[in-house]
């Protein structure tokens, strides 16, 4: 067959790193610390509620297009109990949409509001199905690349590079924050400057804000939050790393009843629906005291800093994350300079697994010798790997 089989937009991302890597913590027997997902599962009574769903026969057929109401209504309360001080205020039935996870809503998003050759903005190094995504929906990335400081040990953005990026053809900027996977909570002034710069050049933003929750210095900010964002901001948060449900794949978009509109416009020939009976339980999971976010909060802070120590001790230099659960790092300080190969050597050398920063880079240069680490596994796990590290 001559013709090849992948499009062609696709073929140039492949396999992706993080199967490679999983793959070889399996064949290896090492610790994984390459992909962001927890080893233990979210709170029991989340899980007994998607059994009672289950057995009660709620979901197990095709949930309403938009979500269930419950699922609805609790993301918007969510939204007001945390944010409502700052004005953010949903309303369940025509402005929260339910998606398979935040990756199908980032597509979605993508897919419904570009038009072929729209120009989209954003912050490089960036989570891998954001270049995928845009080259589906036949748009042009254009990275603004967020620059680490040996000083201060954090990644920052210049809002220079971000306003000078900004052409005839830029459609919306894409934006994460806290970022994946430098850590990064964008502060208030520099939401504020992005919030002028959108306005300005009538540019609508879709806000990836999945680890909201996941904050240790600072805070966040919703974007929609800020004057004139409401209306051309796609807001997107998910249940599985505030709850530790990965698999579940509950994610969802708040947004105006037209944003909102267009993505489910492009949702609904995705996944069509999904999670049936996962979404009564996330309803309850969002419910769930203050008392959960803060224990969560500072559990993984305690887990950041066992790993960012543990880090430095062995030689890395450690840029410590504001918010996630991922900690970059530096290898030249042990004499290494290409990421891959140092990450593909890692198992064998230290029983650990890692993530080159390079694949979330178009400038693949900037990324070459920053390597990314995962802490959001039990306290046991990240000693010992902690200790293999030491081996270096």
């Amino acid at each position: 067959m001559s013709r090849p089989l992948l499009n062609r937009r696709l073929a140039e991302f492949g396999t992706t790193i993080f199967a490679e890597m999983s793959a070889l913590a399996v064949r290896t027997g090492s610790i994984n610390l390459g992909q962001g997902f927890p080893d233990t599962d979210g709170p029991e009574e989340v899980r007994e509620a998607a059994v009672r769903a289950l057995r009660d026969g709620r979901g197990n057929q095709y949930p309403p297009g938009p979500g269930v109401p419950e699922l609805r209504a609790a993301v918007a309360a969510h939204q007001h109990r945390f944010y409502g001080h700052l004005g953010v205020a949903y309303d369940p039935d025509t402005e929260v949409l339910v998606t398979a996870g935040a990756t199908e809503a980032i597509a979605a998003s993508l897919l419904a509001l570009l038009e072929p050759g729209d120009e989209v903005i954003a912050l490089e190094p960036y989570y891998d199905s954001y270049a995928a995504c845009i080259a589906m929906a036949g748009g042009t990335r254009v990275p603004v690349t967020l620059r680490p400081s040996a000083e201060d040990g954090t990644y920052a953005l210049d809002l220079d590079e971000l306003r000078d990026a900004v052409t005839d053809r830029t459609r919306l900027i894409l934006l994460n924050t806290p970022h994946n996977p430098t850590g990064t909570v964008l502060d208030r002034a520099e939401l504020t400057e992005i919030a002028r710069l959108a306005c300005e050049r009538d540019l609508l933003v879709i806000t990836d804000e999945v680890y909201e929750h996941l904050v240790y210095e600072g805070e966040h900010i919703p974007l929609a939050s800020l004057p004139g964002m409401r209306e051309r901001t796609v807001t997107i948060g998910s249940a599985g790393k505030t709850f530790s449900f990965t698999g579940w794949k509950v994610g969802w978009v708040t947004a105006s009843p037209e944003l909102v509109g267009a993505v489910r416009s492009a949702k609904q020939f995705l996944t069509y629906v999904s999670a049936g009976p996962f979404q009564y339980a996330v309803a309850e999971a969002l419910a769930l005291p203050d008392s959960y976010y803060t224990g969560l909060r500072d559990d993984l802070r305690a887990k950041r800093d066992l790993l960012a120590d543990g880090l430095a001790a062995a030689g890395f230099r450690v840029f410590r994350p504001s918010g996630t659960y991922f900690v970059t790092t530096d290898i030249r300080p042990l004499g290494e300079e290409d990421g891959f190969a140092f990450c593909r050597a890692l198992p064998e050398r230290a029983g650990v697994v890692a993530i080159p920063n390079a694949v979330f880079y178009d400038h693949q240069d900037q990324g070459a010798p920053y390597v990314r680490f995962a802490f959001c596994k039990q306290e046991k796990v990240l000693q010992e790997a902690v200790d293999r590290l030491r081996a270096l």
